[in-house]
């Protein structure tokens, strides 16, 4: 039996679906593309053109959720199925567009580069727990405008894992499918096999951008998954109630995803969020916050109860550095995300409200989805009876240890963390050289790296992906690609 996190009743779920489509029809939502605006008042919604606000019927919200694929899979660049999204299959990945790292040696936020990026894509294709791989970091020694293109060429470059990534601009969408399509035998085959989802977000309270609308809409047409991720915040960009902004995060989510199925029924979205309450002593916006773990959670349930994917920012903290605070904050929002369910949780790495992406924090963050993962295993029965025929031949010594059965059944009974985790005693951890978390972080870092092996690529699939590229640079103003090893 899969533990389970419930934070709302049923009857709570229905009203907050009622109030959220209420929402949609007073006040509405704000649609800032105009071709979003006519594909909501050609299926029947009230639409503004002046004001831009369109306000969507219920019966118009619910046949667009009636459409949306209640499961579809994400596939490697070998083309094997690799992550499930419905039900409550639960999967990680780092989390993505940090612009600064997290220098190991300096303990200095700075800058991140493409260097930063492939670090961290290393480290991620390597260890098992990431089920995905992420943009992780802005490469701010690339031009803006192809920031988005170069980050998802430098993780095709480099990992095989299917990938959570994002558009900043629609001028560079279309480029970012036709990289993808490489890999995939053109776009009718990367709309079978997608390897990747985009992730899409509104601006709180309840406006789509003309970006953000018009990227839902060009997703859609491509047959590319789509990724809500709605960022309500709680006390300043939405009500201070949880329970509120989980009810605007719906209305949010419904109504990109009626923008999004009118452009074409039956295209794969995620039900998703980056929500977080505002601390109202510091003015920030804590991700590590046990209530931000519950917004979650809680509108996870919102979208499981209509049978949609899932997705969340959780496993990340407000920390600077990796400390006794960080673990907390993402070891506890970790194993929430892990017991909601949730298809696919982004964060892990992530310090600094999100702003900046850490190697060793990766590796400190795969322990905790590790032991996450084998919480949503349960406690299984292996074997005939619960316990009697280990006390076979019993003579009341402790000799367990010595039984077949034992070395049979520990290594899926247990999960063992790598040396990050110190289960030693204290006079090997004084032989060892009395390292701390972080330390030990550092020193699995390099292990990983220097196990790392770039997975094959077919040359003409590299060549491809490479002139594509360096096309897209030389408009950009780049002579020249910054060095991808």
């Amino acid at each position: 039996m899969q533990p389970k996190i419930a934070l709302l009743s049923e009857e709570l779920i229905e009203r907050v679906l009622e109030e959220a489509f209420q929402i949609l029809m007073d006040p509405g939502v704000k649609v800032q593309s105009p071709k979003a605006r006519r594909l909501l008042a050609e299926a029947g919604a009230s639409v503004d053109d002046d004001s831009e606000v369109v306000r969507i019927p219920e019966d118009l919200a619910r046949k667009a959720l009636e459409t949306v694929p209640r499961e579809f899979w994400l596939y490697d660049r070998d083309g094997e199925p690799a992550v499930h999204y419905g039900g409550d299959d639960v999967h990680f990945d780092p989390g993505s567009s940090g612009v600064h790292i997290l220098d190991p040696e300096t303990l200095e936020h700075r800058p991140s580069t493409s260097p930063d990026l492939i670090r961290l894509v290393k480290v991620a294709e390597v260890l098992p727990q990431y089920d995905a791989q992420s943009t992780a970091v802005v490469c701010n020694e690339v031009p803006k405008e192809i920031g988005d293109l170069y980050r998802l060429y430098l993780v095709l470059l480099h990992s095989k894992k299917p990938i959570v990534t994002g558009a900043f601009s629609t001028q560079t969408t279309q480029v970012m499918f036709d990289m993808l399509a490489i890999f995939t035998g053109g776009r009718e085959g990367l709309a079978e096999k997608p390897l990747a989802i985009f992730d899409v977000c509104p601006s709180p309270p309840l406006i789509w951008s003309d970006f953000g609308a018009e990227n839902l809409i060009d997703l859609a047409r491509a047959g590319v998954p789509a990724q809500i991720v709605s960022m309500p915040l709680a006390g300043a960009a939405a009500p201070v109630t949880l329970i509120g902004s989980v009810v605007q995060h719906a209305a949010e989510c419904i109504s990109g995803i009626t923008i999004h199925q009118m452009a074409r029924p039956g295209a794969p979205i995620v039900w998703g969020g980056a929500p977080a309450i505002f601390d109202m002593r510091q003015g920030t916006t804590p991700m590590g916050a046990i209530e931000t773990a519950m917004i979650d959670a809680a509108y996870a349930q919102v979208g499981k109860h209509l049978g949609l994917p899932t997705h969340t920012y959780l496993g990340a903290t407000d920390a600077k550095v990796i400390d006794y605070q960080a673990g907390l904050e993402s070891g506890i929002s970790a194993l929430v995300g892990a017991l909601a369910g949730i298809n696919m949780i982004s964060g892990a790495g992530m310090l600094d409200f999100l702003a900046c992406q850490s190697a060793e924090k990766l590796v400190v963050d795969a322990e905790a989805i590790g032991m996450a993962k084998r919480l949503l295993q349960g406690v299984q029965v292996r074997t005939d009876t619960l316990a009697l025929e280990f006390f076979a031949d019993f003579a009341f010594r402790g000799d367990f240890l010595k039984q077949k059965i034992t070395r049979r059944l520990f290594l899926d009974e247990q999960y063992l963390p790598s040396p990050v985790i110190d289960r030693g005693s204290i006079r090997i951890w004084h032989q060892s050289g009395r390292l701390d978390t972080f330390q030990r972080a550092k020193a699995r870092v390099a292990e990983l790296l220097a196990a790392y092996e770039r997975p094959p690529m077919a040359p003409e699939e590299e060549k491809a992906l490479r002139e594509l590229v360096e096309h897209v640079a030389r408009k950009a103003g780049m002579d020249q690609l910054p060095a991808v090893e």
